[in-house]
């Protein structure tokens, strides 16, 4: 699961506090186990298809409040970070609350949160109730799988994360899908209200049932000077990689004074983090091999694929004409491989090598990329489905691999430090990316249209023809002129994302190298269960 406890400073000194994972009560039965499982399941799907469904909205959210559309991905950093730094919270405040009292309030929360969004009317406003519901929604997901395994015998953990995992891979497939439907027939506020009937039934129901079902509390320690730091670099960094466009980088001394506090904090944090007793976050992990190549491979890879799965929807909606609903289609075929392949990947993960299972992903991404890197401003709807299809099968093979590496060889009490840790660096990366593809696409755009034009002269050549044949069909010379800078554009945009599609790519590929610096872990994995909490 991706909770995290506060692990002592030295294990011989103080003994770490007891993990997020409760006693196991009595199994569940009968219509209450249905019951849970579905309230549980909910809460799931709808923490995990908020980080998609807003994908195919960004367009419509920009314009409505009036900033552009890489402006507009500040909707899914900022519900990134907050979520990232929320993660490794979630051991701490389980034993504080406990878990079920803590999963209720996170979902009411996330319920208040997502009305707010819904009724937010400038990016500020949205952008702040989005930090809000990425902060409560951190102990969502993990929480979740530890009351859904409570809930079945030990002998059916299997088949209760694989209901679980399910959720995880069908939110993905439904997201853009009904992104796009609310945004183009209803308005983009829906893709935040819908979640309040949901998380309502959700609570309630997980409330009724596991209520009597509640885990010990105590009084624990927390770290707030790490906390505090956290905040600060992760917080400071982000905003400098969403603003510096706007404000020309280091030619601006809001940017350089973002720089200094970034690198600063992040220094002081890690001092703080190894010294302290109680640390937020456990980064003597990253002492063991698998751990972090592992890690350092999972959330990388993340960033790449999550920079990627913003930057094609923009594309599509602005430069290829088509609306919220065709782009979510177009999107929306990435789950059906890896809704097939990942019951058989969560059986196998234990018998294969799991190194070779996350380099077949990784091949398979960079072959992806590749595909999608061949793009024109010509490529019809079925040649964007084949690479996003493919696409699940690599997704498949990615997390729970990756995840059963990392997590090899650690001892128990100190998994969820460690599953906590993991998924709060994968998470940060994933709203890095987005930030660093959306960027780097429009400088790419820039230097593609400035070399464009270089072989245009006013008066001769295709540029007399097209503006000549342009103005004869009607158009005034400002129009004429327009439509020519709209079409140079479209060209511009087009070769730029090809860039970030084989650069991502490549950056696939490289990060082979370090799945094979880690051990094979041993042949009865355990892992896996972890894995589940990856997405």
């Amino acid at each position: 699961m991706s909770a995290s406890t506060p692990s002592s400073a030295d294990p011989q000194r103080a003994a770490p506090p007891a993990p997020a994972i409760p006693a196991r009560p009595q199994p569940l039965k009968g219509a209450s186990l249905a019951l849970g499982t579905l309230a549980l399941s909910l809460a799931t799907f709808m923490n995990v298809l908020d980080s998609s469904i807003a994908n195919v909205a960004i367009p419509a959210i920009s314009g409505d409040v009036g900033v552009s559309p890489s402006q507009g991905t500040w909707v899914i950093t900022s519900f990134g970070v907050a979520n990232a730094i929320s993660v490794p919270l979630t051991g701490w405040l389980t034993q504080r609350f406990g878990a079920v009292r803590l999963f209720t309030m996170s979902v009411l929360l996330f319920v208040l949160t997502s009305w707010l969004c819904g009724f937010a009317s400038s990016l500020e406003m949205l952008v702040l109730f989005r930090v809000l519901q990425g902060a409560v929604a951190g102990p969502m997901i993990p929480l979740s799988q530890t009351l859904l395994l409570s809930s079945y015998p030990a002998s059916k953990a299997g088949v209760a994360l694989s209901l679980w995992g399910m959720t995880t891979l069908v939110a993905p497939v439904v997201g853009p899908l009904l992104g796009g439907w609310i945004t183009d027939n209803i308005s983009w506020p829906w893709i935040f209200y819908i979640n309040v009937p949901v998380g309502l039934l959700s609570a309630v129901m997980t409330w009724s049932i596991y209520r009597e079902r509640e885990t010990p509390t105590r009084k624990l320690p927390i770290d707030t000077i790490g906390l505090t730091l956290l905040v600060l670099w992760v917080g400071a960094l982000q905003l400098m990689l969403d603003k510096g466009k706007e404000l020309d980088w280091f030619a601006s001394n809001t940017i350089i004074a973002l720089a200094i506090l970034a690198v600063v904090s992040f220094a002081v944090f890690i001092v703080w983090e190894l010294t302290d007793d109680h640390p937020v976050v456990d980064l003597r992990l990253f002492l063991r091999r698998n751990f972090a190549a592992g890690s350092i491979a999972l959330s990388i890879a993340y960033g790449v694929f999550f920079g990627n799965v913003v930057l094609l929807p923009l594309w599509l909606q602005q430069w290829m004409g088509y609306t919220s609903t065709s782009a979510g289609m177009a999107l929306a075929p990435v789950g059906i491989l890896a809704i097939i392949l990942t019951p058989l990947v969560g059986r196998k993960v234990s018998v294969w090598d799991p190194r070779k299972m996350a380099t077949l992903a990784f091949c398979v991404f960079g072959l992806v990329l590749w595909m999608r890197s061949r793009f024109s401003t010509d490529t019809d709807f079925e040649q964007i489905l084949i690479p996003t299809l493919i696409q699940g099968g690599a997704m498949a093979f990615f997390f729970i691999p990756l995840t059963t590496i990392t997590l090899a060889g650690l001892p128990p009490e100190r998994i969820p430090a460690a599953a906590g840790l993991s998924n709060f660096v994968r998470i940060t990366l994933g709203a890095m990316g987005t930030s660093i593809a959306t960027t780097l696409w429009e400088n790419r755009a820039a230097m593609h249209h400035a070399h464009l034009t270089e072989l245009l002269v006013q008066g001769q050549g295709p540029f007399a023809i097209s503006l000549q044949g342009l103005k004869s069909a009607g158009l005034s010379q400002e129009q004429a002129l327009a439509q020519i800078n709209r079409l140079i554009d479209q060209q511009a945009f087009t070769m730029a994302a090809n860039d970030i599609f084989y650069a991502s790519a490549c950056m696939f590929i490289g990060l082979i190298v370090l799945i094979w610096l880690t051990k094979r872990p041993a042949a009865h994995g355990g892992g896996g269960a972890e894995a589940a909490g990856a997405h």
